[in-house]
């Protein structure tokens, strides 16, 4: 993400699970689209049971959606598969979307702390998009608002980590040792020795029903859903550092530094941010927008309209 800002190359590959396509992208100032799961396949050696998708950060809406129009579809045997577009998604830039019902979470949704230039960000996005014929109300999906979201989930996060070490150690022909692996991310493959089948699949079902319950909001007739990236400005090195008496503080860190993006990876729904705030010092603020289930579309047009009413296109980091 760091080269991509510097303008070192135009694009390039991430992935998300939790946040981790949005939050370089709203701590770099890039765009930074999670797909749709189950839009771009994840085989032959990943699947959907762990929430992740592909796609990249880049400096523009029009690269973000050439590459999703590039790299979309199915594989063999996939178990999530989203229906395909109509048309190519960079026939979407520069479409009108129409008047849009936009929901604004300018707050935790759960009562945590959030930055109040997060805060600003994401209300000044509001401003602009109701200037361009949107309405704009304060609204979201009760279900984000759930403290036990996380402890939910945690038997599920965990395995996957389990499941996606175990599977180095093959790939490397040996066991791991210490300094093959982070300590927070041998903790929770620690943790998962401890989870039960039934703990696991009680989580898969959480994770259903957590869905369903996210997705009815846009059902219910909202079009998309307006908040901060993240729950901070951009930090400084060493924030989320491993702590050797305490393996899981940098997750617990991060938690309070992401409280607007796992929700969707569990709900399966695509998501942007986009670089439409700095901070007084400079430092780039991302807002994100969440649209239903399959509807790249409509973030991309919409994505494109706010990059052509106030562009980003100029602004690089002082290096």
């Amino acid at each position: 993400a760091a080269a991509v800002a510097a303008g070192m190359v135009p694009i390039a590959h991430a992935s998300d699970g939790g946040g981790s396509i949005r939050i370089p992208a709203s701590a770099c100032g890039l765009v930074g689209l999670k797909p749709t799961q189950g839009r771009i396949s994840l085989g032959p050696y990943r699947d959907e049971s762990n929430l992740g998708v592909e796609l990249c950060v880049s400096r523009s809406v029009r690269d973000t959606a050439a590459l999703l129009d590039a790299v979309r579809g199915p594989g063999i045997g996939d178990t999530v598969i989203a229906a395909p577009p109509g048309r190519p998604y960079t026939a979407e830039l520069g479409t009108d979307p129409g008047r849009l019902r936009i929901g604004l979470l300018d707050h935790h949704p759960f009562g945590g702390p959030v930055h109040e230039q997060c805060a600003l960000a994401a209300r000044n996005t509001a401003t602009l998009l109701e200037s361009l014929g949107h309405s704009v109300e304060p609204g979201f999906p009760a279900a984000m608002s759930d403290p036990e979201f996380a402890r939910r989930f945690s038997a599920l996060w965990s395995t996957n980590m389990g499941v996606g070490l175990a599977r180095i150690a093959a790939q490397l022909g040996r066991e791991l040792v210490p300094g093959d692996v982070e300590p927070v991310n041998q903790a929770q493959a620690d943790f998962a020795r401890s989870v039960s089948g039934v703990d696991y699949a009680l989580a898969l079902a959480a994770t259903v029903d957590f869905r369903r319950a996210v997705q009815q909001w846009w059902a219910d007739g909202w079009d998309l859903l307006l908040t901060p990236t993240l729950g901070e400005p951009p930090v400084e090195i060493g924030t989320f550092a491993n702590d050797p008496g305490n393996p899981m503080a940098p997750m617990v860190r991060a938690a309070a530094y992401v409280p607007f993006t796992p929700a969707f990876n569990a709900s399966g729904q695509p998501a942007i941010s986009l670089p439409l705030h700095w901070t007084p010092d400079g430092l780039p603020v991302g807002v994100q927008l969440v649209a239903a289930y399959g509807r790249e579309d409509l973030l991309i047009q919409v994505a494109a309209q706010l990059e052509a009413a106030q562009p980003w296109a100029h602004r690089r980091p002082a290096v």
